[in-house]
């Protein structure tokens, strides 16, 4: 319960967006109840085996089933015991802690038939991989409250590698599954954990309010095909911290659904707050916006991040037929070493659920603000490049410093427009308007007041 708090508290202090909102938020911090729930179980107790062999579905079933019984006396630990807890897909319930010790290992099964057939999400219309149905993740929840999914350094290994060989294969018949996947649900923790090899992404909340990630180690294997880490997909009041993800595609994907089926589920993912995490990412982003917005992504604060030997280091993509926007964007204190494409924003996404996408519906970007950002060994500083009626606005750069490495490029720009102050390299003339002036950039200044100690 203690993590829950702090989201709500965080929320709290955004509104109030001043000193004040500060010493509330602190105050709330330090009042918050202990997190443990006043009953537990334990997997052996429904005949689970944590040999790594026994499948164990069932008793996972079995024992969230049992839990709910406590939901109205304030809900229940369901514990899972050092081991290796092999497991096909299975849902949580409100009001329930899953909490992993230290050696305990839930292992997702390498059957795709312990992986259930699911529909596609309506604001995406089709699967990851493939059109139609996906298969369900491995851990679940639907139209949840106060959930808590943490432990003392446990593990959850999604065994991704069959998955890989079979999208590389075209074995595929269903898009591929998740390590864990909120929709609907609000006041979710996730903390304290490591995620491995996920068959596609680690974490998704999609549809969900009030979500705190904190304190979790994501990793799959460098070369594995389309494996994003964090994905907060149309979603609000949402805070990572503390974390590292190390991932083959994109670390930190902010999303909104995909073409007309985002436009017309319209839920924009909004207030997401991010702290203090060491990103990688060998073909892809450490931080990414879209390419699926179509909702709308706005009202985002990212703080002190660590990038190391990725693809890109900040990325803002879209496409026409996206419709959308991203906007309000704050990206402050970021460290980059050996990042090939140090900043990216591209309107040349052009993947699309179907055919019958509309390329009139073009997105709106604007007022993006990358302050105080530092890089080493850097390939290219940025690549930035709009749309023909849609130009990307108010991209400002602040206080930026790229040591470059040899024969490297460093700017390239087209239909955007934008300020900048104290960047080196110089940047490309678009933005170095003058008549621009920093009035026109979202500032961080007024957000200093809640940030996160």
């Amino acid at each position: 319960m203690k993590g829950l708090v702090v989201v709500l508290a965080l929320v709290l202090a955004a509104a109030l967006g001043s000193a004040r909102g500060e010493r509330e938020l602190r105050q709330l911090r330090d009042q918050a109840p202990p997190g443990s729930r006043p009953h537990s179980v334990t997997i052996t107790e429904f005949g689970a085996v944590g040999d790594g062999k026994t499948l164990n579905t069932v008793p996972f079933q079995n024992a969230v089933f049992y839990v709910r019984s406590f939901a109205d006396k304030g809900g229940a630990q369901l514990y899972v015991p050092k081991g290796r807890w092999l497991t096909g897909s299975f849902n949580l319930t409100s009001h329930l802690t899953l909490y992993l010790e230290k050696g305990a290992v839930i292992i997702g099964s390498k059957e795709s038939s312990q992986w259930p057939i699911v529909e596609p999400l309506p604001s995406y219309g089709q699967g990851l991989d493939l059109p139609g149905p996906r298969h369900r993740s491995l851990i679940n929840g639907y139209n949840l409250t106060d959930v808590v999914i943490t432990g003392n350094n446990g593990v959850i290994d999604g065994q991704g590698s069959v998955w890989w060989q079979w999208l590389r294969s075209h074995e595929l018949n269903h898009s591929r599954p998740h390590l864990v996947e909120f929709l609907h649900s609000e006041e979710i923790v996730i903390s304290n954990l490591t995620f491995l090899n996920s068959p596609a992404w680690s974490i998704h909340p999609v549809y969900c309010s009030n979500v705190k990630v904190h304190n979790v180690t994501i990793e799959t294997s460098l070369d594995a095909p389309r494996t994003d880490g964090i994905v907060p997909d149309s979603c609000s009041n949402l805070c990572i911290e503390d974390s590292t993800v190390s991932v083959s595609h994109d670390a930190i994907s902010l999303k909104s659904g995909w073409d007309k089926y985002g436009i017309s589920f319209g839920r924009p993912t909004s207030n997401i707050h991010i702290n203090r995490v060491n990103l990688l990412s060998s073909s892809g982003a450490a931080l990414a916006f879209g390419s699926e917005m179509s909702g709308g992504i706005s009202d985002i604060h990212v703080n002190h991040l660590r990038i190391r030997d990725s693809y890109k280091g900040i990325s803002f993509k879209t496409s026409p037929g996206r419709g959308g926007y991203i906007k309000q964007v704050a990206i402050s204190d970021v460290q980059m070493k050996d990042v090939h494409v140090g900043i990216e924003f591209t309107g040349n996404c052009s993947s699309h659920p179907d055919d019958s996408f509309d390329p009139s519906q073009l997105p709106v970007i604007n007022q993006i603000t990358l302050k105080n950002l530092v890089g080493t060994n850097i390939s290219v500083a940025g690549v930035l490049a709009g749309i023909d009626g849609a130009p990307f606005t108010a991209i400002c750069l602040s206080n930026l410093n790229f040591s470059m490495a040899a024969d490297s490029a460093s700017w390239s720009c087209s239909k955007v427009a934008g300020y900048s102050e104290m960047v080196f390299p110089e940047p490309c003339t678009e933005l170095r308007d003058p008549s621009s002036s920093s009035s026109i950039c979202f500032s961080l200044s007024r957000y200093s007041a809640i940030a996160i100690a």
